[in-house]
């Protein structure tokens, strides 16, 4: 008699696990066979979010460990890294800030908190999950960029800016790790329903819900599909705001009222 080959458990890090998208996406890959690492900022909330996938069938592990702190980032991620290597890692924690008028720029702090978060974040995360992906020869970084990233938006531009930037950085990264067995994908969500979603100025055309778009990146990622962007008519749009001359997109985002700005009287 054989002793029977435990089937192998995959492991998924979730950063921004307790945002609208990082735990529909952990609810969406919990089950039987799956290791969630998930991390949030609201201890309840991730909580809350270990449980519904525990009870789903998932090994969970939860971190509140502070992403902008180098030294306690890269204390984790090496543990993690010697406990169970992650199979996929979703680096989706994010913030947003927009200016409060027309003709104001956003605070200079919240800028900097949000270069850091959205940008420096995610480049030092791969810098500590590479070498270890590397070595196994298997892997998938999965970065959060946006259909900003695709032109910059007057009412978020530092957020855009950010997700142009790990939009480049990502799809950079999948041409240097694919030789190593590395896959990459970049997410480029349009408006889904959140408190995040609700703050941002302007119209939010093709907005949906959080667990659709859970669904279709699960779906993009399985693929190891270099960019999964979505909704398609939406992507459609800001895509051709991309190709077109500067200032025939500008008058589009103008005339779509994505250039509109309310002063906050806050």
């Amino acid at each position: 008699m054989t002793n029977a080959v435990p089937p192998k458990v995959q492991t998924i890090l979730i950063t921004g696990a307790t945002g609208a998208i990082g735990s529909a996406l952990a609810t969406t890959y919990a089950q039987n066979g799956i290791r969630l690492v998930l991390h949030g900022r609201r201890s309840e909330t991730l909580a809350a979010v270990a449980e519904r996938c525990r009870a789903r069938g998932a090994l969970v592990d939860t971190s509140g460990v502070e992403l902008t702190d180098d030294t306690a980032l890269a204390e984790w991620l090496t543990q993690i890294s010697r406990q169970h290597l992650p199979d996929i890692a979703i680096l989706n924690a994010g913030q947003n800030t927009h200016p409060v008028g027309a003709g104001y720029l956003e605070p200079e702090d919240d800028v900097t908190s949000l270069v850091d978060i959205n940008l420096r974040v995610p480049m030092a995360m791969a810098q500590q999950l590479v070498p270890g992906m590397r070595a196994r020869g298997s892997g998938q970084l999965v970065f959060i960029s946006s259909l900003a990233g695709w032109h910059g938006l007057p009412g978020t531009p530092t957020y855009s800016a950010t997700k142009a930037g790990i939009k480049a950085y990502g799809e950079a990264l999948r041409g240097l790790l694919a030789p190593v067995g590395i896959g990459v994908s970049v997410i480029m969500p349009g408006y889904v329903t959140s408190p995040m979603c609700n703050a941002m100025p302007g119209p939010k055309p093709f907005e949906m819900p959080a667990h659709k778009a859970a669904s279709l990146i699960q779906r993009g990622i399985a693929g190891n599909k270099a960019r999964i962007s979505f909704p398609f008519p939406l992507n459609f749009g800001t895509w051709w705001l991309a190709v077109l001359p500067a200032a025939i997109a500008q008058h589009l985002i103008r005339l779509l009222g994505f250039g509109r700005i309310e002063r906050d009287t806050k």
